[in-house]
Order: C-alpha cells, then sequence, then structure tokens
C-alpha cells in the first residue's frame, strides 16, 4: 500500500487531537492534586476540620478529572501500535520500557492510594490517610515522568545503538534514557507548570464563590493558597524555561529558528518579544530577500535570543538558511549543508539495504562494507527519507504564535498570582467584595489553559518533520493502512472525546455548583 500524504496528515492530526485532549486532563491532576494534599496537610497539623471539607471537596473535583486522563491516556498509548507501528517497531526496545515502568510501578501506586484516599476518610488514621494522599500525587508524577522520557528520547534520542540486522534501535544505556538531561529539564518544566495549571483553575473557581457569597473563608483560604503555589511555581517554570530553551538551540536549531521566525542568522541576536510574521513567506522562500514580518512590525529586545540559548550576548544564532546550507555552531561543530545529509541520509538507506542483501546470500565481506558506509552514515539516516530540503522546515507561523502566547501568559499568570497574595494580606474583607478580580481569576482559567496547550504545540510541532530528532521522520514512521481508516477513527475519537469532555465538564461544573460542606460556620465566613 502507498504511503500517501493524505494519510500521514491525518494519523498526525489524530495523534494531536488525542494527546491534545489528553494534555486538558493531566496538568490539573497534577496542579490541583498539590492543592488537595497541601489542604489535607494543614487539617492533619491544625485539627481544623475546615480543611479536611476544604481538602475533601478538591479531592471531589480532583477525582473527576482523574478518570478523564486515564481514559483518554490509554487510547493515546493504543495509537502507537495502531498508526505507528513503524515507529514502533523501530524504537520498540527504548521507547517501550519507560511506557512498562509507568504503568508496572507509578500508574499501579496512584491507582492503589487513590482508593485509599477517596474511601479511607474515618476508616484509617489521619496520618495514613495524609500519606494516601501524598503517595497518590507522587504517583501521578511519576507517570509524568516516565511519560516525559519517553517524549524526551523522541527530541534528543541518546543511550540506544542501530542493529542493522533487526533494523531497529537497542538500547545500551537505560541510565541514558532516564537520566537524559533534556528528561530531567522537560519533567521539572512540565511538571511545575502543571502546579500553575491547578493553581489558576483553583483561584477561578474560589472566585466563583466569591461572587456568589458563598463559603467565602474556603475561597479566600483556597485562593491563598493557590496563589503562593502559583507564584513560586510560575518563577520556577520560568527558570526551567530558560534551560529548555539552551537545550533547543543545542539539539534542535531548526525549531529554535522556527519559533524566532529567524531565516538568517545573527550574532548578537535579539529575540522577538512580538510581531506579525508575513504570511507570503513560504518554505521555499528561505533563501529570499522577503521580508520575515509584515510591514516590518516587530519588537525586539536587544541580545535576547543569544543570552537565552547560550547565555551569551555575542553569540551567533542560526536561522534556517543558516540551518539549510550549513553554519559553525557555538560549540564550533560544523553543521553540513541539509542537502549533503539527505545525500548521506540515502547512503545509509541503500547501506542498509545492500548489508542485508549481502547477510541473506552469506557475503560476509560485502555486508562487513556496507556496515561500514552504513556507520559512517547513520546519524544522517533519517535525512535519506527527504526529498527536499524544505520539508525539514516547521510550521514557522504556528510555532511562532504558540511561543509567544505561552511566554506571555506566563509572565501574566505571575502578576495574577502575586496580587491575592498581597490583596488577601492588606483587607480579607474587601478582597472578598473585589468583584473585578474575580472575574479576572475566573477568566484566567481558560488562559492557563491555552498557555498550556501551546507549550506542547512548541515542543512538537517544532520537532517535524522529525518523530525521532533526526533518526526517524513521520513518513516512516507512520502504519502502512488506509487513509479511509484513519479518518473514521478520527471523527470517532474528536465525537468520543467530547462527549467525554462535556460529561467530565458538567460533572465537575455540578460538583462545583454544590460547593464544599458547610457543617461548621466557620466554614462560611471570612476570618479577619
Amino acid at each position: 500500500m502507498l504511503l500517501t500524504s493524505t494519510l500521514i496528515d491525518w494519523s498526525r492530526m489524530q495523534f494531536a487531537m488525542t494527546a491534545m485532549y489528553h494534555w486538558l486532563f493531566v496538568p490539573l491532576t497534577l496542579g490541583m492534586g498539590i492543592v488537595m494534599a497541601l489542604a489535607e496537610t494543614k487539617y492533619y497539623r491544625t485539627g481544623d476540620d475546615f480543611w479536611k471539607e476544604a481538602a475533601k471537596f478538591w479531592q471531589k473535583v480532583f477525582g473527576i478529572n482523574f478518570a478523564a486522563g486515564i481514559a483518554t491516556g490509554l487510547i493515546l498509548e493504543f495509537q502507537f501500535g495502531t498508526n505507528w507501528s513503524n515507529y514502533s517497531y523501530f524504537v520498540g526496545d527504548i521507547f517501550g520500557a519507560p511506557l512498562a515502568i509507568e504503568g508496572m510501578f507509578a500508574f499501579f501506586m496512584e491507582a492503589t492510594f487513590f482508593a485509599i484516599m477517596f474511601f479511607g476518610w474515618g476508616k484509617v488514621s489521619k496520618k495514613f490517610h495524609l500519606t494516601a494522599t501524598w503517595l497518590t500525587i507522587f504517583g501521578a508524577t511519576m507517570s509524568a515522568w516516565w511519560i516525559l522520557v519517553a517524549n524526551a528520547w523522541m527530541q534528543y534520542p541518546q543511550g540506544m545503538v542501530f542493529n542493522p540486522d533487526t533494523v531497529r534501535h537497542e538500547m545500551v544505556s537505560f541510565v541514558d534514557v532516564a537520566l537524559s538531561p533534556v528528561a530531567v529539564v522537560k519533567f521539572f518544566h512540565s511538571v511545575i507548570s502543571s502546579w500553575i495549571l491547578g493553581s489558576i483553575v483553583v483561584m477561578g473557581i474560589s472566585a466563583y464563590y466569591l461572587l456568589r457569597k458563598k463559603n467565602q473563608r474556603f475561597a479566600i483560604e483556597s485562593i491563598r493558597l493557590a496563589a503562593w503555589l502559583g507564584l513560586i511555581s510560575s518563577v520556577i517554570t520560568a527558570f526551567t524555561g530558560h534551560l529548555s530553551a539552551g537545550q533547543v538551540a543545542s539539539h534542535q536549531p531548526m525549531k529554535l529558528a522556527a519559533m524566532e521566525n529567524m531565516y538568517v542568522g545573527r550574532a548578537e541576536a535579539p529575540l522577538s518579544a512580538f510581531g506579525i510574521v508575513n504570511p507570503d513567506k513560504k518554505k521555499s522562500d528561505w533563501a529570499s530577500d522577503k521580508p520575515d514580518y509584515l510591514a516590518g512590525l516587530n519588537i525586539e529586545l536587544p541580545y535576547g535570543l543569544s543570552i537565552l540559548s547560550y547565555n551569551d550576548p555575542s553569540a551567533f544564532v542560526p536561522g534556517i538558511k543558516d540551518i539549510l546550507e550549513g553554519y559553525t555552531a557555538y560549540d564550533g561543530t560544523v553543521v553540513l549543508p541539509a542537502s549533503e545529509r539527505i545525500e548521506r541520509g540515502k547512503m545509509a538507506i541503500q547501506a542498509l539495504a545492500d548489508y542485508r542483501a549481502a547477510k541473506e546470500i552469506g557475503n560476509e565481506a560485502e555486508a562487513e562494507i556496507q556496515r561500514g558506509i552504513l556507520d559512517a552514515n547513520m546519524e544522517h539516516f533519517g535525512y535519506g527519507y527527504m526529498s527536499s530540503v524544505e520539508e525539514l522546515i516547521p510550521n514557522v507561523p504556528m510555532l511562532y504564535y504558540s511561543f509567544r502566547t505561552m511566554v506571555g501568559l506566563g509572565m501574566l499568570f505571575i502578576l495574577i498570582c502575586l496580587l491575592p497574595i498581597f490583596f488577601i494580606k492588606k483587607d480579607r474583607e474587601k478582597f472578598a467584595n473585589m468583584r473585578w478580580y474575580s472575574w479576572v481569576l475566573i477568566l484566567s482559567v481558560p488562559l492557563v489553559y491555552i498557555a498550556s496547550q501551546c507549550g506542547w504545540v512548541v515542543a512538537e510541532v517544532g520537532r517535524q518533520p522529525w518523530t525521532i530528532q533526526n533518526a526517524l521522520p513521520v513518513q516512516a514512521a507512520v502504519s502502512n493502512i488506509a487513509a479511509g481508516a484513519v479518518k473514521t477513527t478520527f471523527i470517532l475519537f474528536l465525537v468520543l472525546f467530547s462527549v467525554m469532555l462535556i460529561a467530565e465538564l458538567s460533572i465537575m461544573l455540578n460538583a462545583i455548583k454544590k460547593g464544599p460542606k458547610t457543617e461548621a460556620e466557620n466554614i462560611t465566613n471570612v476570618e479577619q
């Protein structure tokens, strides 16, 4: 069956849709779980039933979201086998290990202690229940760790060798895969940014109670707790984002160039704060003099990109044109032109075919020659599937705007989390009546989801056309199935996920309307 662009595009869209739906639930699980656990910790330390009821309420919202996240996550993992079987075979030994560990240990941990957390109130000691709550969150976080290890390996593959006899990559160092510097930074950036999302959602829900003049002590205490978590997390996320940008500059320079809409590299490169990308600039124009921005509109921060990339204000940052034509990297490495890498990649692919043919007929001498050619060109192997250098350019406008949306909203969240801390400390009762700020918190909820989704757009769209950076492009990773079948399942999944999302939101909104239990009078009153 011929692999068509239609099949590839529909397979990519289906996986992207599933991943983005799944990521609606994961960060809320990780972030709200911390708020929930902190509330129960306060109950354990103070013995105040107010904090018990607060913890139980956030636990209820957490549980609704947790279930939806599991359902979408399972479907996402199945797609590796159904839509991306070539990829699964090519890297199964490496990619499967983190996912297997995630399923055997992290998922079982969170599933086990989740039951104790939900049904153990009054049946186990306060200390054991608190431990179960924190272990549930720890298990969920460890699930994220192993999944992000697998994703980081796709961005920066290491710890493996290619076996021409099996035509697949095989792991030689589990430590290199599990503790990759890219994996470590990606884990902290993703998880801590999830704490921001959880904090904003908690503050948004609490602001709803302030507008309704209901459960005001609960609302203010929840906002204060979440604001501190969100503020600290926002500052740390900015730092991990800076570290991530440096790794992208070193390992995925094309992604960085596309994020910056930079076609021609520069020393002392400025960072584009905001601009309007020229819609007429096409992939085929990478070597032309067409302006990168519409009407020259581009607000720049001097030296910003060089500092962001290499912590060196004078560093040269390559643009799309440089990457395609060849350049000298910051560490002195000479990067070959893309056209030469494509030719060497084709040599590697042909050498692999000749090696296997020689092996089949028992010609060991010829097999050894072809193995030498393959090894010499293996780092360019994935480029051999490209028909032109333009295929190496990702979607520039999507990356440019997504990156700025993510960063801009991230800076806004620092302010949004800082202000409640100041207002509540100054005058709690006055803060309870600040309707305008309650609306700010409520409207921040969709904004934090937009920022979260934009982060994954930058990470995944920026890696295109690669499934595994420099090793396996998407056209070589897709399953050999009918495009019509993928279209059909895309529509089915879209309907299924939409129904699931509507159901989850309905159940969650119903729980929010009911609010926390208010048996004790002081739960509904604002403390002075």
